[in-house]
């Protein structure tokens, strides 16, 4: 017999076991990606129904049909799978939207993405007070990380466009507390009694905060509007070195910001 012939069988055998391995890991992948999203929509729809004491490790597992140790073995715990709702709810209302296509007006995107925070609140309120008002200080849910960095492009572009009138951090910020008391307020206050006019006034007090009378091609800026636009515009600009630049944003920043 040839020595071929008797490691020819192994080889075919290893061949087999290794293709079949690698199936068993894909279904194995396929089962936790489905195990996951099963989980996700169901404490979704028990946190939509009953709020975050309705998303029980024993009440997920129930309506998800899997074994609870299934649970922490995907999301750690009970915190890492109320971050996952946060985020799918958040994705799926987004989604649902549609896509808002910036306009030749930053200060109006400002506007209707205002309008579009406040909707969320009000379309989804277990899934927003645990995003805005279920965590540990200091620490935001990944959902709202995001919903904020959305925000901060929006502050980007007026101040690029020569109309804000605060540092942006702070334009950002203020934004953002007025945003969410606005969203907590009603969401707090029984439908029936809600003042419809709130949120349009909590808006506009707010972008009022934080922009110029006009832009800046129509009126002179001023020096604390024109160190924003210019700080806004640095990281289009590849005419200074990275030391010449860091200095400039630092100068910029006290300019902005006299009280730093």
């Amino acid at each position: 017999m040839e020595s071929g012939d008797v490691i020819a069988p192994d080889a075919h055998h290893d061949a087999s076991h290794d293709a079949h391995e690698a199936n068993r890991d894909r279904d194995g992948n396929r089962d936790r990606d489905g195990n996951r999203e099963r989980i996700v929509v169901a404490a979704a729809r028990l946190l939509s129904d009953g709020g975050p004491d309705a998303v029980s490790t024993r009440a997920v597992s129930s309506a998800a049909g899997v074994q609870p140790p299934t649970i922490y073995r995907l999301f750690g715990d009970k915190q890492g799978l109320l971050d996952a709702v946060v985020a799918y709810g958040f994705t799926e209302y987004l989604s649902s939207k549609t896509a808002q296509e910036p306009t030749d007006d930053p200060v109006e995107d400002l506007r209707a993405g205002w309008d579009l925070h406040i909707g969320l609140g009000l379309a989804n309120p277990a899934l927003y007070s645990l995003m805005y008002g279920g965590h540990r200080p200091g620490v935001s849910s990944p959902a709202a990380v995001a919903a904020f960095e959305m925000l901060a492009r929006l502050i980007r572009r007026i101040a690029e466009a020569g109309r804000l009138a605060l540092p942006e951090e702070r334009a950002a910020a203020l934004v953002h507390a007025a945003g969410c008391g606005t969203t907590l307020t009603l969401i707090a206050t029984p439908e029936d009694r809600r003042d419809p006019e709130l949120s349009r006034t909590a808006r506009e007090a707010a972008i009022a905060a934080i922009i110029t009378d006009a832009p800046a091609a129509a009126a002179e800026p001023g020096p604390v509007a024109a160190a924003v636009t210019l700080r806004a515009a640095l990281p289009r600009t590849d005419a200074l070195t990275a030391p010449e630049r860091g200095l400039l944003r630092e100068w910029l920043d006290r300019i902005a910001d006299p009280t730093r």
